[in-house]
């Protein structure tokens, strides 16, 4: 083979380990693999992405070692920059598929954009790892170890010795590499080169990604990130009129409340309230899907929630608009509604001038603040929150002498001891407020204080045992705001942002997004609401129970004037799939495939294929295309 051995041979050894880890992994999923039919399509469409992978990664090395190889200066030199490049594809390819298994059991699907997101903030996952982790951290850098040392040893024995071809030959070899890297690269003849939409076959997500190689699936998320805040590059277009009079319909206002030309989404919205505006706080909490939840129908892990919900307004058929606590955030806080792109914490347009709640409330003289144990660096909250009408940020550095510090900050327990502390000092002010109070005590590592909580299992250090702490600390707060002279006057919305560890063998796990939400303060009526609502919906509600009037571009519902009959309505962003379900009809959009129609089944937990109207498929691609269009021409504002 000349100058292709170097790569051959380590193009052939990968796509031998890269098809047996993904055998191992389909193994692992067996009965989701076979309930498919999926076993061939795996294995043969997983064949033909190691193919295009290889090539991409080291078809430039065969070109240039057919260029400059030789027993020369030059020769040499590239010889060198060889073995680190076959060293390192080496190591990226196999160490991903390594990693592989935990990802799936967090995540639900192959190593994507979310792998590399968190590598951004070293401290919190180094601690969060070393913490709960260990085994995973040792074989990590074993592997590395590992991997690394066999990889150069192994590119020092190919490129020994290498029998170059004569100076005529060098152009004609040149072309056929150029010819079989880019063939093989994009896999096809067709327009679109080899993406993962080629290669899904079925409605499991997971499944979907078996074909994939774990490098391949990480690469191209991030590729895509240039592309990902337009939607229409995903589900298809819609003229922009028509997105606006969509989602103007979908919103349940009448045409005469849409107050701006400029601003499409901005209306005129009366509060059911009329008497002295309260004060409100949101209690975000980490991770805390319905099976967790008693009153869910989840396990016996949250008495005080359970016990708030018997007295306020509880919402029975809450879902999450996503699977990270930034589209939480994005949905409780704003009223935005998801997108396939990151959420818009973190996109750039958003950082200033983007509406939230803390920007309308700032406008009507209320203190605003977020609340956090950990640090309000991570995932750009802080930046997000200063620049949209949170005057303050209370985080870590702020907790003197905080009773228990994990590796994501203080414990809950003292982040309510805070929030405590602040409402009473601001209402002693005679300040009205607005905060965000976001915990983390359940989240992996799950570390939490000794002695708080009768332990729902051994060891101690697990998810059901932290979710019980976290429901232990709102328990502790209801029991001092009830005491506290703010109380009469303050409005208390307690809302997970997310599920945890959401999967399924479902293009979109709906039982993963439901999630528990009740409101509750003085005057706020016991209530057991069964319609399905939103997290957009919060807001909008929110603000008409608090008594503020006003103009704002959400869309979601004020459900204190939504008639009681209303089937509902919610969205779901799972990884680059979109759900609009209303009632129990669903359509889920996934990129560039045709819609697909199903029931929701809510007893048995299950999607039942069934063929949707084309009016619910259109209203399904308006609101999957409005937030991208909002975001991109900054239309989601206050008006000026």
């Amino acid at each position: 083979m000349g100058p292709l051995w170097p790569v051959g041979v380590f193009a052939l050894t990968t796509m031998l380990a890269l098809s047996l880890f993904r055998l191992g992994l389909s193994g692992w999923q067996a009965e989701r693999v076979t309930a498919v039919n999926g076993w061939l399509p795996v294995l043969l469409q997983g064949l033909r992405v190691d193919v295009a992978t290889v090539c991409w990664l080291w078809g430039i090395p065969m070109l240039l070692t057919v260029v400059l190889g030789g027993e020369h200066l030059i020769g040499r030199l590239w010889r060198a920059v060889l073995r680190l490049w076959l060293t390192l594809g080496w190591w990226l390819l196999l160490f991903l598929e390594i990693s592989t298994p935990s990802f799936i059991s967090e995540y639900g699907f192959r190593p994507n954009r979310l792998y590399v997101e968190y590598l951004i903030y070293p401290k919190e996952v180094i601690s969060m790892l070393w913490s709960g982790h260990k085994g995973e951290l040792l074989i990590a850098v074993l592997a590395t170890v590992a991997l690394l040392g066999s990889g150069w040893w192994l590119s020092g024995r190919v490129t020994r010795s290498l029998v170059m071809p004569r100076w005529y030959w060098r152009p004609v070899l040149a072309v056929l590499v150029i010819a079989l890297a880019v063939m093989g690269g994009r896999s096809t003849l067709g327009h679109r080169a080899l993406n993962p939409a080629l290669v899904a076959f079925s409605t499991d997500p997971l499944v979907n990604t078996l074909p994939l190689n774990s490098g391949y699936s990480v690469m191209f998320a991030l590729k895509q990130l240039g592309n990902e805040e337009d939607p229409s590059q995903y589900y298809g277009k819609l003229p922009s009129e028509r997105v606006i009079a969509l989602m103007r319909e979908a919103s349940g206002r009448p045409a005469d409340v849409f107050v701006s030309p400029e601003l499409p989404s901005m209306s005129r919205n009366q509060a059911t309230w009329q008497g002295k505006p309260k004060n409100l706080v949101i209690i975000l909490q980490e991770s805390l899907g319905a099976r967790f939840v008693g009153n869910l129908g989840g396990l016996p892990l949250t008495p005080n929630i359970d016990a708030l919900s018997r007295e306020g307004w509880n919402f029975r058929q809450l879902y999450a608009t996503g699977t990270r606590s930034v589209r939480g955030i994005e949905a409780v806080v704003a009223g935005f509604t998801p997108t396939p792109a990151q959420a818009v914490v973190k996109l750039d347009k958003s950082q200033t001038g983007f509406f939230t709640l803390a920007g309308l409330l700032r406008e009507h003289g209320y203190d605003t603040s977020f609340l956090y144990g950990g640090e309000s660096h991570f995932d750009n909250m802080r930046s997000f929150f200063l620049g949209n009408g949170f005057g303050r940020v209370v985080d870590q550095k702020d907790f003197r002498n905080a009773a228990f510090v994990g590796s994501w900050g203080a414990s809950d327990e003292d982040l309510m001891n805070k929030a405590n502390e602040e409402f009473t000092r601001l209402h002693d002010e005679g300040k009205p407020f607005f905060s965000l109070v976001f915990s983390s005590s359940n989240h992996d590592p799950f570390e939490f204080p000794d002695g708080r909580i009768e332990l729902y299992e051994q060891p101690k250090a697990t998810r059901n045992n932290a979710a019980k702490y976290a429901d232990y600390a709102v328990g502790q707060f209801f029991k001092a705001a009830r005491a506290a002279p703010y109380w009469k006057d303050t409005l208390f919305l307690v809302i997970a942002d997310h599920d945890s560890r959401v999967g399924g063998a479902e293009l979109v796990p709906i039982p993963r997004f439901h999630i528990p939400g009740v409101i509750v303060g003085d005057g706020v009526p016991a209530r057991q609401d069964e319609r399905v609502v939103s997290q957009i919906d919060m807001a909008p509600t929110l603000l008409s129970l608090m008594g503020i009037s006003g103009e704002y571009p959400m869309l979601g519902r004020d459900l204190t004037q939504t008639p009681a009959n209303w089937p509902g309505r919610a969205l779901m962003q799972y990884d680059k799939n979109f759900a609009l379900m209303e009632g129990n009809q669903v359509v889920i959009l996934q990129p560039q495939q045709a819609a697909q129609g199903f029931t929701y089944d809510r007893v048995g937990e299950r999607l039942v294929a069934a063929e949707q109207s084309k009016d619910l498929q259109e209203r399904a691609l308006g609101w999957s295309l409005w937030s991208g269009m909002a975001y991109q021409k900054e239309l989601y504002r206050l008006a000026q």
